[in-house]
């Protein structure tokens, strides 16, 4: 009786073994490093303390998300965890540098002391984002250039990444991993 137990068990486990092996070499698991591809990063944001921004933010996100291929910035449902904290205040806008990785977090202030100098709102909202993605400022710097911030001056509308700061935080976020080393942890002060 107790070898025929035996022989059963040892049959199920061989059983076991040849169906995964044989699930393994029918549907290989894809390795987007692999084969070129560069895997997502999903990174939450939580705006719901930023009133009077909403358009802005929204802009700032799609900003991003159309110009970086291997990271997406999502709205975070209400009640979840976001990585990205992001609030409406009266001061200099500012933000802690990352790169921010999923299950992390950073926050973004996005102040109103620059608004009332001129500054576009748009455009600060999309650079203190590109802070959270590992983004420095880049100060002095052209209007051309998101990350050279207020020193670009309140004429300068543009809220677009230039091919230098897309390819750093694609390279940041490179292999479908945030980067292993945690956010910097700096928070930027974006006052003139």
């Amino acid at each position: 009786m107790l070898k025929s137990r035996w022989l059963k068990a040892v049959g199920v486990a061989a059983a076991i073994t040849l169906a995964s092996a044989t699930a393994a070499q029918a549907a290989p698991v894809p390795n987007p490093a692999a084969e070129g591809e560069s895997a997502v990063v999903t990174l939450r944001y939580d705006d719901s303390r930023a009133g009077g921004w909403e358009a802005e933010i929204a802009a700032g996100v799609a900003s991003w998300n159309s110009h970086v291929d291997n990271v997406k910035l999502v709205e975070a449902a209400p009640g979840t965890r976001a990585e990205i904290q992001i609030v409406a205040t009266s001061g200099w806008p500012q933000a802690t540098l990352g790169p921010v990785r999923p299950g992390g977090q950073v926050r973004v202030e996005l102040g109103s002391q620059a608004v009332a100098q001129g500054h576009d709102k748009t455009r600060i909202a999309a650079h203190e984002i590109g802070h959270s993605l590992g983004l420095p400022d880049t100060k002095p710097g052209p209007c051309s250039q998101l990350m050279s911030g207020s020193s670009a001056g309140i004429s300068c509308k543009n809220a677009l990444p230039n091919a230098a700061e897309q390819s750093r935080v694609e390279s940041a976020y490179a292999g479908g991993l945030a980067p292993r080393v945690p956010a910097d942890g700096r928070v930027l002060v974006d006052a003139p």
